[in-house]
Parts: C-alpha cells; structure tokens; sequence
C-alpha cells in the first residue's frame, strides 16, 4: 500500500477517481452553478442554489472536522495566506462572473457538458485553460503581480475568517460563537421551503461537498508518502483545464490533482451520459455563437485566476476553510453573472436594477 501511495501517480489517480464521481452526480442531476442563479432570478426557484449552499457547508464542516482531529494539516493552503488583495478578487470574481453569463455555465459546469458531448464547451474549456495559463504565467501574469505588488494587503494573521475576526478585537470563543451561528443560519436556509422534501437535491449537495473534503484529505495524506511536493488543493476548475492542456503538450512531469480531477469529471458526466444513452453532439450554431463563447470562456480563464478560484475553487474549496476571501469572490461572481444575464436578456447589464 505504501508503495502506491508513495508512487508520483498517486496523486492524479486520486483527483481522477474523485473527479468521476463529481462529474457523474453532476450529470445525473443536471447540476449547474449558473442555471442555479438564473432560475433563481427568473423562475424563482431556489432549489440549484440550496444544493450549491449545501454543498459548501458539507465540505465545510467537514473539513473542519478532519482538521481539528488532525487527520489533515491546511495551514499551509494558498487560500489562508496572510496577503490578500481585495480588488484582484473583486475585479476576478465580475469577469469571471461576466463570462460564465455569457457562454451559459462556469468551468465545472463546461467540463461536465463536454463529457456529455458539447462541442461548445470543447471551445469553452480551451479559451478558458489557455488564458488561465495567461493570466498565471504568461503575458496577462504581468498585470496579476503588479496588482499584487501595489495592492495586496497583509493581513496580522491568515485568511481564516475565526483569525480575522480575532484579529479585529474578538476573543477566540465569542468568534467561534458567531462563525457557528452564521453557520447554522445558513443551514436553517437551506432546509427551509420543503427542501427537505428532496432527496435527490439533498443527495447532490452531500455528494458534492463529500467530494471536495476528500481532494483535502488526499493532497494533505499524499504529500506525507511523495518526494516531490504536492500541493494542498481540494477542487477548482479555473486554472487546471490550462495545466491539462499544457501537461498535454509538453509531459515534462507527471500531473497533479487538479488536472486527474479534470479528466475525471469529464470521464464521469461521459460515463452517465453513455448509460442514459444522452450524449448528443452539439456545436455553436454560427459565428456570433461561437464568438460569445470564445469571448465567454477568455474571461472566465482570466478572472478566475485574478480571483484565485471559481464558483467551486472560492465557493466551496476557499469557503471549507472560512478563508475571507470565499464570501467575497463569490458575491462578485453572482453580480458578475447577473451584469452579463442582464445584459443577454434584457440588452442592457444594468436593466436588472430598473426592475
């Protein structure tokens, strides 16, 4: 056993076989981050949402629980750094939001539309992995460091919203008092208007938030068995379609997490669309199509790197540690979405708020 677990391929095994399992709970219920939002504001039906919100505080707790009982050690996670910069995230979370509005789904929800077989999302996944990589180590970079070294602000301790609200004069248990009702109102929400009433939704929502615990769990046990250094992630689908593409093309070194749990949700939304025999091949319908999603996928790459994460990088992975920066990407990725939904549907970004 500890041989497998010291081989280098451990690791992108691991993120395939959780990916498989993501991509498959996410096409068996049709789940998607931005059909969730849009039926929200349009249909008022908030069920999309309350599985994302369920999903979040599952990995949450946890996470939390995994950590505390120091099964897992994330102190040494990006998302709990002490630098953070404010309008990076802000600025990345609207473009990101902005885009996934305009091509119809985030960047999970491209991958598991390409295993179903979306050729628009082909288009999607490849606009959005290169200008990633863009925006991570290439030319757009340039501007990301600039704004980090001009507008970054270093926080007294981490990211972790029980440090930060220490940090700001609270005692250590008034703070773990307040994070633990925020929490539980949060779940009186979720459970509220007959949601429990379904069990497919709430099973989506358990499965999901199971799934990015367990890349947590893995990266964490892993890095004890590699040699080389395995980096703490636990779900994000901005940044690692662009490593898959680059890993791909120039295999100089052996995958990590996130590009297996790529191949996986793609491997898994294919394997659950080969059993309901619903694989339909699907391409843009003409230029201007073709154009809103190259655009679309461009700025979901961009702005989700500036933010440092996506819809599940921020909203799930960031939120199960509280890190501080979670509630803000998030907020700017739903404006972002509603500018650019508004703007598809109403012709103009701001006719929302004439309504």
């Amino acid at each position: 056993m500890s041989e497998l677990l010291e081989s280098a391929w451990a690791v992108p095994i691991a993120g395939l076989l959780c990916g498989i399992v993501l991509g498959a709970v996410s096409r068996r219920s049709n789940f998607c981050t931005l059909t969730s939002l849009e039926r929200h504001w349009y249909s008022e039906d908030s069920t999309g949402l309350r599985i994302w919100a369920l999903a979040a505080v599952t990995t949450l707790l946890l996470t939390q629980l995994l950590w505390h009982n120091d099964t897992i050690d994330l102190e040494q996670s990006f998302y709990l750094s002490q630098q953070i910069n404010f309008i990076n995230i802000i600025a990345g979370g609207l473009t990101f939001g902005f885009g996934m509005a305009l091509v119809g789904t985030c960047g999970f929800g491209a991958l598991v539309r390409l295993g179903s077989g979306s050729l628009r999302s082909l288009v999607i996944v490849f606009a959005m992995g290169l200008m990633a990589l863009s925006a991570q180590r290439g030319t757009i970079s340039a501007l990301r460091e600039w704004s980090n070294e001009h507008f970054a602000y270093t926080l007294p301790r981490s990211q972790s919203a029980h440090d930060v609200l220490i940090a700001i004069g609270l005692p250590s248990l008034l703070s773990s008092i307040v994070l633990t009702l925020a929490i539980a109102l949060f779940l009186f929400w979720i459970f509220r208007s007959g949601f429990l009433k379904q069990p497919a939704a709430i099973f989506t929502g358990l499965a999901i938030g199971c799934c990015i615990a367990f890349g947590w769990f893995a990266t964490s046990t892993l890095q004890g068995f590699q040699f080389e250094p395995v980096q703490l992630e636990a779900g994000s689908f901005a940044l690692p379609p662009g490593e898959l593409i680059f890993s791909a093309l120039f295999a100089d070194s052996v995958p990590d997490y996130g590009v297996g749990l790529v191949v996986g949700v793609i491997a898994g939304a294919f394997a659950i669309s080969l059993a309901e025999r619903n694989i339909r091949w699907e391409a843009c319908d003409d230029a201007r199509e073709l154009s809103r999603h190259l655009a679309g996928g461009m700025l979901m790459g961009i702005g989700g790197v500036f933010a440092s994460g996506c819809t599940i990088g921020q909203g799930l992975s960031a939120f199960s540690l509280m890190a501080i920066s979670a509630p803000l990407a998030i907020i700017s990725i739903i404006v972002g979405a509603r500018l650019g939904l508004s703007y598809l549907i109403e012709g103009s970004a701001l006719a929302f708020a004439k309504t």
